[in-house]
């Protein structure tokens, strides 16, 4: 081998080595992805208080909360039809979750005391999964036993037995989280 191709061959071999090298070091610098999250629903709320009155007009209930504050809810002309059936000054209690801090989106508006067992009607128009199962001392955050599951159309009714509910589009899962009581509860939209 001469000197000049010898001299080339380990140009070349230099200069392969220094690619491998740089393609390592770029590799081990690079940061390294993310596991996939996944998506966790956000957590259920109630706000508790006295109908007010209800528009029809402007498709909404007005309540005062128990800590004094006035609120308006926006719902379907289906959900306002039954809630224009209650009084000013009945109980009521509002499920929502706050997906954004400025945006919430309501599950429900509940009648306490307007029936002797907790009764779910579908207003969303579409089939709906009612799913519960017990409480643990008390809370809905940790649920116990096998999980009953309804499948109600739009406009029926299921009765709920055991401590907790959630309700999802039918075909979907959801997890029992948000405590049940007596009375009617007119679902609105129901999530994962």
């Amino acid at each position: 081998m001469s000197r000049v191709s010898g001299r080339v061959s380990g140009l070349l071999l230099g200069a392969a080595l220094f690619v491998a090298a740089g393609a390592l070091l770029a590799r081990a610098q690079a940061p390294a992805q993310a596991p996939a999250a996944t998506a966790t629903p956000a957590p259920t709320k109630s706000v508790y208080g006295k109908l007010l009155s209800v528009d029809k007009t402007r498709n909404n209930v007005l309540m005062t909360e128990d800590g004094g504050a006035q609120l308006a809810w926006h719902f379907n002309a289906p959900v306002i039809a039954e809630a224009a059936r209650f009084k000013p000054g009945d109980p009521l209690i509002v499920i929502y979750r706050q997906t954004s801090p400025k945006e919430k989106r309501v599950t429900a508006i509940a009648f306490p005391g307007t029936a002797k067992s907790p009764i779910y009607v579908n207003m969303t128009g579409d089939r709906v999964v009612l799913r519960s199962a017990a409480g643990v001392d008390g809370a809905c955050d940790k649920t116990a036993g096998n999980v009953s599951e309804s499948v109600i159309p739009a406009g029926g009714l299921a009765e709920v037995l055991e401590d907790c509910w959630c309700c999802a589009p039918a075909g979907e899962a959801c997890t029992p989280g948000t405590r049940s009581g007596l009375g009617r509860a007119y679902l609105a939209q129901c999530f994962k």
